[in-house]
């Protein structure tokens, strides 16, 4: 089996990476292939990555790992989550105060479903199912919060995910992605975050994702 495994940072996997002794590219764990993606940080760059290697290499599956923001307290800082719908938020236009979504100007599509196969079939049974939004700027604002909760009612936000999902779709590779909370959205308060909480869940959630596969 050959898995492709994307984060948009080396850091936020840095742990995992350690545990097994694995580097970015490709390496071999129990009998398997996987090849480890570093994208850098934004949509572009995780769209770019991808299309590079799907251009050359074929994969059982894709799986996303990496830290976000959720806009539920419903969700605890640091528990680890899999995005089942993606979606360029800001991919469209304005009308006033309206936001026209590419879809209703007839340009194409900006919301993403994975994929999915017997593989990551453990996954999403195992856990809690969210919708997602990709965006360019994080949101910081309260008045702008509470617009895109209104259009969207997001539950995490990235600056990746919908573009991981395009071109996993593009290619026909089922794909997932995991995400582990770092902070809420709402106007920006580094205090008030929890990343170490969130790379450590994540990376545990991944060591034992891959020790079972």
């Amino acid at each position: 089996m050959k898995s492709l495994l994307v984060s948009a940072t080396e850091f936020e996997i840095a742990p995992f990476l350690s545990h097994f002794g694995l580097k970015s590219g490709l390496n071999y764990l129990n009998g398997n292939q996987i090849v480890v993606l570093v994208t850098g940080v934004g949509m572009v760059a995780t769209a770019f990555s991808m299309g590079n290697i799907l251009a050359t290499d074929k994969f059982d599956f894709a799986l996303n790992a990496g830290i976000a923001g959720s806009f539920s307290t419903d969700i605890e800082l640091g528990e680890v989550v899999i995005v089942n719908e993606d979606c360029f938020s800001e991919l469209g236009a304005m009308d006033g105060d309206s936001f026209l979504p590419i879809e209703e100007l007839g340009f194409g599509k900006s919301i993403f479903t994975p994929l999915q196969s017997g593989l990551l079939e453990g996954l999403y049974s195992t856990h809690k199912g969210v919708r997602g939004i990709t965006v360019n700027c994080v949101h910081g604002d309260d008045m702008e919060i509470a617009s895109i909760s209104e259009r969207l009612n997001p539950a995490v936000e990235t600056m990746e995910g919908a573009g991981f999902f395009y071109s996993c779709n593009q290619a026909g590779l089922p794909s997932a992605q995991l995400r582990s909370i770092s902070n809420y959205v709402e106007r920006r308060d580094k205090s008030r975050w929890n990343i170490p909480l969130a790379i450590e869940m994540l990376n545990r959630r991944l060591i034992n994702i891959y020790t079972a596969i």
